[in-house]
């Protein structure tokens, strides 16, 4: 059975009874034709089912309708978190509604993220990018500023240069679950921080110092992970088995909070009478544990639809827009917290 052949520019030339570069102009909404001729030869394109074949239009520098990112995490990682596919089901629900695509890839380490972006920018593959997990003097920024390519930081916009970026207030999350705690008699509150280099990382271990002592709490006790649930258990069992056993525990991703929430039930603690538990970023996985867990919601696919509309707006304008504030996650109390000691 033959295949069915794609239509071309020639067949919609052919119908149209005008010259192939008549329909470029046509279809690239360029000088050279009438109104009405460029009307017949839209609808001839989308009567015959023409698409634009996006590498024909890269070479002549059109839009190719892709934006990229690329992220330096483990597979295994991103398969698990619940964050990035929530940010990211909300990017595509965005990119999908203008006809364009996102272009992912995982690599091993943030060196080769910026080489991925020069390679998908010189190949014009993208017509922008998103940088996420943002690091001090992140050298991306320089070499993606310096590309010229279209770029906005998921991040905070202290960090960001020149490029604009869509944030979330980490400290007064932050803020709200230490007061929080703070009012049920907890007086030593620990971290399970995620990587230490990132920048969200730094503001929320700086914001938990300030807190500490601002309220008088207990000298701050903080581990640094790599967000996995292995690392939250192994970072848990040294918490409550050391000197200094905290009676609250914050954790910066919900896959670690579940995972603390076991080895404290192993090791016989009562949580909450033992042991409060808060999970950073709420999800479905920390609704349905026993006691559910005490969270910071936010709605994460919507911070994924506001980068993507910044990015979109950005490559149509060519502009860069003031960073965007998306609204900081909100304390939703569960069964994990209570008063120090209350069964």
């Amino acid at each position: 059975m033959a295949t069915q052949r794609r239509p071309t520019i020639a067949d919609i030339a052919r119908r149209a009874g005008v010259s192939k570069g008549a329909v470029s102009y046509a279809l690239n909404d360029r000088p050279g034709v009438s109104p009405a001729t460029r009307a017949a030869i839209k609808a001839i394109a989308e009567e015959i089912g023409w698409r634009p074949n996006s590498a024909a239009r890269a070479l002549t520098h059109a839009h190719v309708d892709t934006v990229g990112l690329a992220l330096s995490r483990s597979a295994h990682t991103l398969g698990v978190e619940p964050f990035f596919m929530e940010l990211i089901s909300g990017i595509e629900s965005e990119l999908a509604a203008h006809g364009c695509a996102l272009l992912l890839q995982v690599v091993p380490d943030p060196a080769q993220e910026l080489e991925v972006y020069r390679r998908w920018w010189g190949e014009r593959r993208v017509d922008g990018a998103f940088l996420a997990d943002l690091r001090h003097a992140d050298p991306r920024i320089a070499g993606v500023a310096e590309l010229g390519m279209p770029a906005v930081v998921i991040g905070d916009p202290g960090e960001s240069g020149p490029l604009p970026a869509v944030w979330s207030n980490e400290a007064a999350a932050l803020r709200e679950t230490v007061s929080y705690l703070t009012a049920l008699g907890h007086r030593s509150i620990a971290r399970v921080a995620g990587l230490p280099d990132l920048v969200h990382t730094r503001l929320r271990d700086a914001a938990y110092r300030d807190l500490c002592a601002e309220l008088d709490l207990d000298a701050p006790l903080v581990i640094h992970t790599d967000y996995t649930g292995e690392e939250g258990a192994h970072a848990t069992r040294r918490l409550v088995s050391g000197p200094r056993r905290p009676t609250a525990v914050i954790y910066d991703n919900d896959i670690m909070a579940v995972a603390g929430l076991s080895v404290a039930q192993e090791m016989g603690l009562d949580v909450p009478g033992d042991l409060s538990l808060v999970a950073w970023d709420d999800s479905q996985l920390a609704r349905v544990v026993r006691p559910p867990l005490t969270a910071l919601s936010r709605d994460i696919p919507a911070y994924g639809v506001q980068a993507a509309r910044t990015l979109l707006a950005l490559i149509a304008s060519g502009e860069a827009p003031e960073a965007s504030e998306h609204p900081a996650g909100r304390l939703v109390p569960r069964g994990s917290t209570g008063r120090v000691g209350e069964e």
